[in-house]
């Protein structure tokens, strides 16, 4: 079975839906790369359709109805959105899941060093990366430093057209003749992904370099005498943020690449930039949500969470409580509390898991089984089992479960796909659907397919974000 290319189908109107959403869907991945900056817009615009604070409503012990829409967060990194249906929340809702971090590189807690002459950070990867991707890079620093006296201070430098970047160097080719014969997991060393920041000295005075003080003449300061590098990237530190080397210990920052995202190809009809994976089905599963019908049957909901990169786990991933107390607690507001209702709630529930799936790369065309794989332009993907090597860690969706969902897309004339994630042996990979599947609901793999995963920058096609949009609201809709 080939799938038609969702373009041939649209028409003018169909196309100007289309761009209008690709062009907000490029404004927010560039200006949301990280967890907390998704979860802050998307409460931002939940709040401006409508939707109130869980948090709110329960310490006024507001009753809740069809209708109400309320959100929740996770210490400000995973946020869930519920609009409630005419039927009782026992009877199921219908659940959107995706998540909102991506793979990037973390500042240690001790990260600033010396060497050289040069200031560098010291990092972390997160996530699943090929690690020489990331060099010669221009990268941006985002993130919050958490200070003893309780306030918090947000850092982002590097996106702004006036700010500076950042980046990890790279060997000079000319020298490189032993570093080529490395294998691709060795060329760069995770250890060796260092950020660099800085070249220039502190005087005494406080200013640059003058030339005497590099060798630590005529100063009194010690440590400005052996890292004048270090000391001046403090100074700066200090001036703008007012931090010092120690506010570091408790810090979020994360190194990303740096500018816009971009529509991509002569035609435009491609969008390339950094987090798609997997914010391209987190942005289309917040609009959906943000969209849906006043009157809906099934209660509604729409699940951001973080460290699906890492393994869903932390009070912000999808492993931890957080989904099960928020519904348990709008039940309760709803007057169907308990748990057994809650439980009934849960394992009635349809869900989809929406994350990425690997696009079919010709130029890479060995590592997959083009039958089975997915393609850009050509809808929504569904997958109807992830994991490794003979499904190993998967969600294998029901047969009866997948007819359902296929009615729905059929109906609402929305253009799809099947796929697996490559060749059987070949390679494999996991999302968040086998977590709530445990309560017994059906859950199965949807979302957009990607070119580049993983990599700084991702590539997807316009219909397929599109496509998913469609997709995700006919599903809080109709499934």
């Amino acid at each position: 079975m080939e799938h038609e290319v969702a373009w041939k189908k649209y028409d003018e109107v169909d196309l100007e839906a289309l761009e209008g959403l690709a062009s907000n869907y490029i404004d927010f991945i560039s200006e949301n790369k990280t967890e907390r900056r998704c979860a802050a817009t998307a409460i931002r615009m939940t709040e401006e359709a409508g939707y109130v604070s869980l948090a709110d409503a329960v310490r006024e012990g507001r009753a809740l109805s069809a209708g109400d829409k309320v959100w929740a967060h996770s210490h400000g990194k995973a946020l869930i959105l519920v609009q409630l249906g005419s039927k009782p929340l026992s009877e199921g809702m219908n659940i959107l899941g995706a998540h909102i971090d991506s793979p990037r590189l973390d500042l240690k807690q001790n990260p600033l060093y010396e060497s050289n002459g040069f200031a560098l950070l010291d990092t972390h990867y997160y996530g699943g990366i090929k690690n020489y991707q990331w060099v010669t890079l221009p990268l941006a620093m985002q993130g919050v430093i958490a200070k003893k006296d309780g306030t918090v201070v947000d850092v982002n430098v590097g996106d702004d057209e006036e700010d500076p970047v950042f980046c990890v160097s790279d060997l000079l080719i000319h020298l490189a003749s032993q570093q080529m014969d490395k294998k691709g997991n060795k060329i760069v060393e995770g250890e060796d992904l260092d950020i660099l920041i800085g070249n220039r000295p502190l005087s005494i005075n406080g200013e640059g370099e003058d030339g005497e003080d590099a060798k630590g003449k005529d100063t009194e300061n010690k440590d400005v005498a052996k890292e004048p590098v270090k000391a001046f990237a403090l100074k700066l530190l200090a001036d703008k943020y007012g931090i010092e080397e120690e506010d570091f210990l408790s810090a979020e920052i994360e190194m990303v690449p740096a500018g816009r995202a971009r529509e991509l190809g002569f035609d435009r009809s491609m969008v390339i930039g950094y987090g798609q994976d997997d914010r391209v089905c987190a942005y289309t599963s917040l609009v959906a949500q943000l969209e849906a019908p006043a009157n809906l049957a099934k209660t509604a909901v729409t699940v951001l969470v973080d460290k699906e990169e890492i393994g869903s786990v932390g009070a912000t991933g999808m492993a931890s409580n957080f989904f099960e107390n928020t519904i348990a607690e709008i039940m309760e507001l709803a007057g169907e509390g308990g748990m057994l209702p809650l439980r009934r709630a849960l394992s009635a529930s349809s869900m989809l898991s929406s994350d990425v799936s690997a696009g079919f790369d010709p130029a890479y065309a060995s590592v997959f089984e083009p039958k089975n794989a997915a393609f850009l332009g050509r809808g929504l993907v569904f997958n109807k089992y992830t994991g490794a090597r003979g499904k190993s860690g998967s969600n294998d969706a029901s047969a009866e479960y997948v007819a359902r969902v296929r009615r729905v897309m059929d109906d609402a004339g929305v253009s799809f796909q099947t796929a697996e994630l490559g060749k059987v042996d070949t390679g494999g990979g996991g999302t968040i659907a086998y977590l709530p599947a445990k309560y017994g609901m059906d859950v199965i793999d949807s979302g957009v397919a990607v070119l580049s995963m993983h990599a700084p920058w991702e590539v997807t096609s316009k219909a397929d974000i599109y496509e998913a949009y469609k997709g995700y609201l006919a599903f809080l809709k109709n499934a």
